[in-house]
């Protein structure tokens, strides 16, 4: 059996396509550098992390965007005709008022790992642009087109434009062909596909919350008029009927539905087999309850479907409630490397499952410095939008225990260095080394960030030895705490037990749409110059 979710953690809004035997599966990865992470399967069971599509931090300039803008929603499709990658992928620049600034842009490649085309421009009338490869040669650009006028449906309708490759820009304005299959309203994700002479249209709707949904409809000619599939929707996590066109809220709390392991199951895409297999991957969560928090994010899980008779996608076991479990296909098992609980960094390289916000790691973490450790050279405060160093991975679990190894020797109160996790620069805990003048020594101490308010708990403030410390951060479900040791077997708790509840979309007021991260990092608030050597990282999941 296929176990759910696929790709736990932050991993929202996957696109998945084939090419050949192998299959590759894109996700948001909004303000983190590198950007759109690509995972690859031969079996849809066992998936790698694979490579990123974005990784120019110049090209792609994310820095000053609030957390939970930049790249939303890449749309990762391969064109057989031309053996081909083709990325769509938009940059979120602002969502103030409402207005939703973005800017949608298309590259492409002959390998899945690069090199990646000058971005073309193609519009910023609305967000999850995809493109549909006709068998005429001809390609389409579909999209939700964001409504700001009032008195008009919000958040709008679904618009198409055709792109030309040889000019490389669409023709003309986008218009509207699609308002949804359900009145559950808050259209989105729309991918266009063609079978046995229909072009149909998968779109997202109820908004990427417990009333999200997969739906579809379908044409004979491209332009429509498209009709909807009797049976939307398809994949959800709340059976039920509702009609909430009039609501523009994306979360819909009300419709969490306690029978569903998965919730906010939505926003899908679909691959074919060679031997005609279906399967669809969407976006899901689970959430803490009764809070309804989702510390992991929105993650992705894949359904078996199949194709009836009179021409509908449906989930196989008849259902459209979405499923923790599901049968894998009869392609040959192939398992593939995960990513490694211990990093000890004796690598050329950093390893690919490392990010940091809004910048390349490799901008401050540096694992040539000195050979295994990960020098980070420290730069702005951990609330910055611009230059932070925090080189971090997805917290893929609620049973976690992060261990590092650090050397770090500050001078100055405006140094510090160790252990964060971390859901936006606005809301972190952060187990630090710095340098107390009141102690006249390095000290240990947490400060933690809740919606802004930041809180520096001085009665935490221990004076430690200028030698190398084990750092400690621990995961148990509903808690979060951190330790420290100077050997490595003996730790001492240090700070309160925090909420981990609270790291997540519905609690945190300034961000939306990622996931809690851990990792490490340093500041020098004076020079941005002063480093921190860590020894390894390490990251053991229970469960």
């Amino acid at each position: 059996m296929i176990q759910n979710p696929i790709l736990p953690g932050f991993h929202p809004d996957p696109c998945i396509c084939r090419k050949g035997d192998d299959y590759y599966l894109a996700v948001s990865s909004f303000e983190w550098m590198p950007g759109i992470p690509v995972y690859h399967s031969r079996d849809l069971k066992n998936w790698e992390l694979y490579t990123h599509v974005l990784t120019d931090d110049e090209q792609v300039d994310l820095r000053k965007l609030p957390s939970a803008k930049g790249v939303w929603a890449p749309c990762l499709t391969y064109c057989e005709q031309e053996d081909l990658f083709y990325v769509l992928y938009g940059i979120m620049r602002s969502m103030n008022a409402r207005y939703f600034d973005v800017d949608n842009y298309l590259i492409t490649a002959k390998d899945i790992g690069g090199p990646w085309s000058e971005p073309v421009y193609l519009h910023s009338s609305g967000f999850d642009a995809s493109i549909f490869h006709d068998d005429d040669g001809r390609k389409w650009v579909v999209s939700l087109e964001w409504e700001t006028r009032e008195g008009y449906e919000k958040p709008g309708a679904i618009c198409m434009a055709e792109y030309s490759p040889k000019q490389k820009e669409l023709i003309g304005y986008p218009k509207r062909i699609w308002s949804g299959g359900t009145d559950r309203g808050c259209i989105e994700a729309p991918h266009l596909t063609k079978k046995n002479g229909y072009y149909y249209i998968m779109c997202a709707e109820g908004g990427t919350g417990y009333n999200h949904c997969v739906t579809m409809g379908r044409a004979r000619e491209i332009w429509g008029p498209y009709e909807k599939d009797p049976a939307n929707p398809i994949v959800t996590s709340n059976p039920g009927v509702s009609n909430e066109r009039h609501n523009p809220d994306h979360l819909k709390p009300q419709y969490y539905y306690p029978d569903s392991a998965l919730q906010k199951s939505g926003h899908g895409s679909y691959v074919e087999t060679p031997d005609g297999e279906v399967y669809l991957a969407h976006l899901t969560a689970r959430p803490f309850v009764p809070e309804l928090r989702c510390t992991l994010g929105r993650e992705t899980a894949l359904q078996k479907m199949r194709w009836t008779e009179d021409g509908w996608l449906r989930m196989a076991d008849g259902s459209n409630l979405a499923k923790i479990t599901v049968p894998e296909s009869a392609l040959p098992q192939c398992p593939l490397p995960g990513i490694p609980e211990f990093d000890d960094f004796d690598a050329p390289s950093l390893g690919n499952w490392y990010y940091a916000p809004r910048m390349m790691p490799q901008t401050f973490a540096d694992v040539t410095a000195r050979p295994g450790y990960v020098r980070l050279r420290g730069q702005e405060a951990r609330t910055s939008l611009n230059r932070v160093s925090i080189l971090a991975r997805k917290l893929t679990s609620l049973h976690v225990r992060i261990t590092t190894k650090m050397e770090f020797h500050p001078v100055v109160y405006q140094h510090s260095a160790g252990l964060i996790l971390y859901y936006d620069n606005m809301n972190y805990i952060n187990l630090r080394k710095y340098y107390s003048e009141t102690l006249g020594q390095g000290a240990l101490s947490i400060v933690h960030l809740e919606n802004g308010v930041k809180t520096e708990y001085t009665d935490t403030r221990t004076p430690v030895e200028d030698v190398p410390l084990y750092l400690q951060l621990a995961v148990e479900g509903r808690e979060v705490w951190f330790a420290w040791s100077y050997d490595g077997r003996t730790y001492e708790r240090i700070g309160k037990t925090f909420d981990t509840t609270r790291f997540s979309d519905e609690y945190c007021q300034y961000g939306e749409f990622t996931g809690t991260m851990v990792g490490l990092t340093c500041a020098d608030r004076v020079k941005h110059s002063h480093y921190a050597d860590f020894d390894f990282f390490e990251y053991i999941a229970e469960v």
